[in-house]
């Protein structure tokens, strides 16, 4: 059992005899030595043994890594003649990938319907303690320029299966063939393999697109909903030539997932021209049209929701039937199950928020017209919640822009709301969008919004709801001159909880990250995440395999390179429960040897650092956060159906693997098999006495005659010698063990007939004789063989032939 294991080495003081004449050899380093090969141990479990026909047995490997280092590993095991691979059966310790192949070179990570003939467990970095799991910590987000050719809206962050950050931007306002979809790296400021980029939005599932023949035009204001089952789906605000609708945007595989239209484009005197961005609430889709009225569908059908479109709940804006590519002016919120909308008519109006209730499918009760939230051809580009000061969502506001900013708010049944502090006193002409929201470990939320215009080249505003003012720390607003020479002119962010950092997006196209915190850019922050379940290192079934959870450590980082103060990691269990362990350690550790491994079966370790410098990450460098457990070498396990061939009497089986310390062979396992009731010898006895009056025609290979009744007078007058053959012949389809003669009248064909075995259609002859027989009569001998099927259970009694005989004449042999 591994318990934390440590290498050792010996060291031999060398009695000092050179003075004497003696050479004494240099001493070899202890880190010379040859590094002993990992080892890999396998077992079998059957229902019985030996095993039935068709019966299933179950394989287990026991992987022992003696690497030096991080590396590749793999565990191979060839499924040999005589059983077959049962399908869904091979598991594979967390971290690994099972692999199947059916020719036995080539292996895939999906398994195919049948024909596998080996299988494998892969992964590319085995750790050398072998119960421990590790993610790479993501490296310090640079300002880079996307070069998208396109204004991006609010980045849609993914982590892809290998850990990765993807920020992902959907240029806003976009013509249908316009490419408008963009996947870059914030940790290098590259744009994502599979471009060129950007691609275009297409109705048509299928990969993403280059070249210009997209069908889906995007929104003023994109505003994004992820499908709860699986976050690398984005619903989003589609516009085709002929309807308005939800798009389905698949990030983790970059392809479209679908459209559904909603509203038919086209009327009079108001016109569907466009459509506000997507919220939620309980599952349902809303959106605003051009008209004011309230779109509704349903993520889980897939459909449109009964009764929708919804009566109209706000002003129209880009509504004028003879400019069709004409845009939605405003935004959305949910507060307390509420959708709020802002509208921007211009021409003379006031801008306006309104209120839907999906319980009703009306306007909410106290909002039975819409309220003007700013002068008249003011505008807005948001409607934001507000909370108090116990993070309880209160209200809504939306902050407003002309020749004066003017922020108002109102209480879900439409009483006033005093405004944010953090939003006054802004200049005429400064655009304010949608905030993120974010609640820190410290429990505070805080709003972040993306400001530019007026004397705004791009700058952020942190308004601090749980303190109701702005954030401390944070200059208000914070500019970015280190990004793109300050020119960012932001429209929005988005949180990565894992680093803590805030991804940013704007009209200048530049992606760039922000510290929450301090508001300085680059965020100079790194995180990862280790989900640790110990259980699922074992698959043969047993208990006892895990003693305890070790530790969480930082691996390639320098301690001095992390402000610990200012970081932080959390522990939850597979409840999602918070359990309470030490902070780090000054070398980067957390002590997690107080967790119960039985009571806390699977562990989440979020780390989060606030980082001095990013050194550890240049050159390809790729630091992780690691998390161990003491137990039992890690297992893999499979399962075969046993052949009902009655001539397979057995299976053998042998597994090999190859990791940092090179190559490794596991023992060899053999399942004995019980012949069934279909798979009984057939013993067949020929009991014959030789003619001949020659010895030597009557021995092993004599002439004989051999016969069944020798003619009168064999034996003589008065004495005789019965000279015998006895062949035993297993005509059956499976072997038999322990094999004797049994012949009650002559012990000496029992002798000379000893214990033996029969493989299918063998045969084994017996020499013996009867000497010196007394008798004027016949003699007539009788014989039988005595055996066991091979592989019979313990107990089994034996079987027993039919008898043979053969008959001696003397001076009379008819008697």
């Amino acid at each position: 059992m591994r318990r934390g294991r440590s290498r050792t080495f010996r060291i031999v003081l060398v009695p000092l005899l050179a003075a004497a004449g003696v050479v004494v050899p240099a001493a070899t380093p202890a880190s010379t030595q040859p590094l002993a090969a990992s080892t890999l141990t396998k077992s079998v479990r059957t229902a019985s043994s030996p095993a039935a026909h068709g019966a299933t047995a179950s394989w287990t490997l026991s992987y022992d890594n003696n690497s030096p280092a991080v590396g590749a590993a793999t565990i191979t095991d060839p499924i040999t003649a005589g059983h077959t691979y049962v399908p869904g059966s091979l598991k594979a310790p967390q971290g690994w990938t099972p692999q199947w192949s059916t020719n036995g070179t080539a292996f895939q990570d999906t398994e195919p319907a049948s024909g596998t003939v080996a299988v494998r467990a892969a992964n590319p970095v085995a750790r050398p303690d072998g119960t421990a799991l590790a993610s790479e910590l993501t490296p310090p987000v640079q300002a880079a320029a996307t070069a998208t050719g396109g204004d991006g809206f609010t980045p849609l962050l993914h982590r892809t299966a290998t850990g990765s950050l993807q920020a992902w931007n959907i240029f806003h306002h976009a013509a249908t063939t316009q490419p408008k979809v963009v996947c870059s790296e914030p940790a290098t400021g590259a744009l994502c393999a599979g471009g060129p980029w950007p691609k275009t939005l297409n109705t048509a599932v299928g990969p993403l697109q280059g070249g210009s023949a997209g069908d889906i035009a995007s929104p003023l204001e994109p505003q994004y909903v992820r499908d709860p089952g699986n976050s690398a789906l984005v619903y989003y605000a589609a516009v085709t030539e002929t309807s308005v609708g939800v798009g389905c945007l698949d990030l983790e595989n970059a392809a479209n997932c679908g459209y559904w239209p909603l509203l038919a484009s086209g009327g009079s005197p108001v016109a569907v021209n466009n459509l506000a961005g997507l919220v939620e609430v309980a599952g349902n889709l809303y959106g605003v049209a051009t008209t004011g009225a309230v779109t509704c569908w349903t993520m889980s059908s897939k459909t449109a929701c009964p009764g929708q479109p919804f009566a109209p709940i706000v002003p129209p804006n880009g509504s004028n039937p003879g400019l069709p590519a004409s845009l939605y002016l405003g935004a959305m919120t949910v507060v307390s199950g509420k959708v709020f909308a802002s509208s921007s008519p211009q021409a003379g109006l006031a801008p306006e928020l309104g209120c839907f209730d999906p319980a009703t499918g009306s306007a909410c009760s106290g909002w039975a017209s819409s309220r003007p939230v700013g002068p008249a051809n003011n505008y807005t580009y948001n409607a934001y919640t507000a909370y108090n000061t116990a993070g309880a969502p209160v209200g809504a506001c939306a902050s407003t822009t002309g020749g004066t900013n003017v922020t108002t708010c109102f209480t879900t049944a439409g009483g006033a709301l005093a405004s944010p502090p953090s939003m006054t006193g802004l200049a005429g002409g400064v655009l304010v969008f949608n905030p993120e929201v974010v609640v820190g470990l410290d429990g505070h939320t805080r709003g972040y919004f993306g400001i530019w215009g007026g004397p705004y080249a791009g700058a952020t505003i942190c308004h601090d709801w749980t303190t109701g003012a702005g954030c401390a720390g944070f200059p208000n607003p914070a500019s970015h001159p280190t990004v793109n020479g300050g020119a960012t002119r932001d429209y929005g962010y988005a949180y990565d909880s894992t680093t803590q950092c805030l991804i940013g997006l704007g009209d200048a196209g530049v992606l760039f990250s922000l510290d929450p915190a301090t508001g300085a850019s680059p965020c100079v922050r790194s995180g990862a995440a280790v989900t640790l379940t110990p259980s699922s290192y074992y698959c043969d079934g047993g208990t006892g395999h895990v003693t305890g959870y070790l530790s969480a450590k930082l691996a390639g980082i320098t301690p001095a390179n992390v402000d610990f103060a200012a970081s932080s990691v959390t522990v939850v269990n597979q409840n999602g429960t918070t359990v309470p362990t030490p902070g780090f350690a000054p070398d980067g550790s957390v002590d997690l040897t107080g967790v119960s491994a039985s009571t806390h079966t699977s562990l989440t370790v979020t780390a989060r650092l606030v980082l001095t410098s990013g050194a550890d990450f240049g050159g390809g460098a790729r630091p992780n956060l690691v998390v161990d457990f003491a137990g039992d070498d890690p297992q893999v396990c499979f399962q075969t159906t046993l052949a009902t061939t009655c001539t397979v009497t057995d299976v053998a089986n042998t597994a090999n693997g190859t990791d940092g310390a090179g190559a490794f062979t596991s023992n060899a396992v053999s399942v004995p098999i019980a012949p069934g009731p279909a798979c009984q010898p057939v013993v067949r006895v020929d009991k014959e006495i030789c003619a001949s009056h020659t010895p030597s025609h009557c021995g092993p290979g004599g002439v004989g005659p051999w016969v069944k009744q020798t003619p009168v007078g064999l034996l003589g007058a008065l004495f005789g010698t019965a000279r015998w053959r006895i062949t035993i012949t297993n005509d059956g389809p499976v072997p038999i063990d322990n094999a004797t003669v049994y012949d009650a009248q002559e012990p000496s064909c029992e002798t000379a007939g000893g214990t033996f075995s029969l493989a299918p259609g063998q045969s084994k002859q017996v020499y013996c004789s009867t000497y010196a027989v007394l008798t004027l009569f016949p003699v007539e001998n009788y014989a039988k063989a005595q055996y066991t099927p091979r592989n019979s259970p313990p107990g089994t009694q034996p079987t027993y032939s039919p008898y043979s005989s053969a008959k001696a004449c003397a001076l009379l042999c008819n008697l």
